[in-house]
């Protein structure tokens, strides 16, 4: 570094333009490698090139950019020249190595003015933009007409709704603002999008252990009942049951991000008690599993994921959410915290994360951290004992052994970690 710092900065600048113009251009070499030499443009020595053409044109009138502008002009016609004519006689129209030429031209005045950093990222956003075409390719065939129209939901979910309503609370009687509400909504939100994304792009063709994970991050108790009706049609109670156990042990998962999100404090104090969940589940799944050791059944897959930004959902969430304020309010100033805990239980039978987001935020019931972690522990408990209840009714009898027991392991250690700290 500090030879560096004796050397000009014009020429530090000069091998930066050259480096970074030679690495697009040997990558534009290896993306064309088998090409038509004919009609190839724009390799290694080409691109490098234009990048120090670039550095010369700016550096002559660096204040006014004069020669800088006119020889981009100049350079974009050739190019016009050079892409009509592949049209016309190869009938190609490919304009990646046209734009990559010109952000190439384009690099002196970024190496000068902006920070290393931020040149770095153009250049290795090219790379990898230009290195993934197949991969995109391959994704966009994934697409169907909804992807678009789910986006454009979470855009106006948490970029337009959201900066938008008031940080007040709504009444006195009801001590939370519409932006707690709302950002409850984004956050819920966000983590199934990002659950449905995962599922449908990148394990499209995940068996059913790995599919009821990734749907436990949308909601454990859906994946919970989806998995016990198919438990009937499926050959595979081990893994059924396995992928019932998963999907809570996402939920715990969940829910530390969701703590991490809205109070720091209440996650890193929840973080020993949910380890300790995962650790009492991780270990009734691999007893269960590599005791009972069934191969899955080819090409078994379970949709265990729904669209997760159907606004009606986002509105009963909200609706939800401001219930469950008021009612904690309520609770907490006539039976105290021995109320809360029983409300903690009583709610697990729903869906808890308007609950437990609440709890999170605090909404003026001045719980004190001890106090929301033992009532999210108690509410997951009870949200555990539900879906033990469910999978028992809706389920197959096979999948009955792993499922009592891993649940009540659940509840059994929630409720001494409450009792006992």
């Amino acid at each position: 570094m500090e030879v560096l710092n004796h050397l000009p900065k014009e020429l530090i600048n000069f091998l930066l333009v050259v480096l970074f113009s030679l690495l697009i251009g040997m990558e534009q070499r290896r993306m064309h490698i088998e090409s038509d030499s004919e009609q190839l443009f724009g390799t290694d020595r080409t691109i490098t090139l234009i990048g120090i053409l670039g550095f010369i044109l700016y550096s002559v009138m660096p204040q006014s950019m004069g020669l800088f502008i006119g020889g981009g002009v100049i350079l974009s016609a050739l190019l016009g020249v050079y892409y009509y004519n592949r049209i016309r006689i190869a009938n190609k129209w490919g304009f990646t190595s046209i734009a990559t030429a010109l952000i190439t031209y384009c690099l002196t005045p970024l190496v000068a003015l902006e920070p290393l950093w931020l040149v770095m990222l153009v250049v290795v956003t090219i790379l990898i933009v230009v290195e993934i075409k197949e991969s995109l390719f391959n994704i966009s065939k994934k697409f169907d007409g909804n992807e678009f129209t789910l986006l454009a939901k979470f855009i106006i979910i948490a970029g337009i709704v959201l900066p938008l309503l008031p940080h007040t609370p709504i009444s006195d009687f009801i001590n939370i603002s519409p932006y707690q509400i709302w950002i409850s909504i984004v956050a819920v939100t966000g983590i199934s999008y990002l659950s449905y994304l995962l599922r449908k792009f990148v394990f499209p063709d995940s068996g059913i252990i790995l599919s009821a994970v990734l749907g436990g991050l949308y909601s454990s108790t859906a994946t919970t009942l989806i998995l016990a009706r198919k438990s009937k049609e499926e050959n595979n109670p081990v893994k059924i049951g396995v992928g019932i156990l998963g999907a809570t042990a996402m939920m715990y998962i969940r829910l530390l991000i969701l703590a991490w999100i809205f109070n720091p404090a209440v996650a890193i104090s929840l973080l020993p008690y949910f380890i300790v969940l995962i650790l009492v589940n991780l270990v009734v799944i691999g007893i269960s599993f590599f005791s009972n050791r069934l191969k899955e059944q080819p090409h078994s897959q379970v949709k265990t994921t729904q669209n997760p930004l159907e606004f009606k959902t986002a509105i009963v969430f909200g609706l939800l959410f401001a219930f469950f304020a008021v009612l904690t309010n309520f609770v907490i100033s006539h039976y105290g915290n021995m109320g809360v805990n029983i409300l903690s239980f009583i709610v697990g039978v729903t869906d808890i994360d308007p609950y437990i987001l609440n709890l999170f935020q605090d909404g003026g019931t001045q719980l004190s951290i001890a106090n929301i972690v033992h009532a999210t522990v108690i509410a997951t408990a009870s949200n555990n004992l539900i879906k033990m209840v469910y999978t028992l009714i809706l389920g197959d009898k096979a999948i009955s052994k792993i499922i009592v027991t891993g649940f009540s392991a659940l509840v059994a250690v929630s409720l001494i970690a409450v009792v006992v700290f």
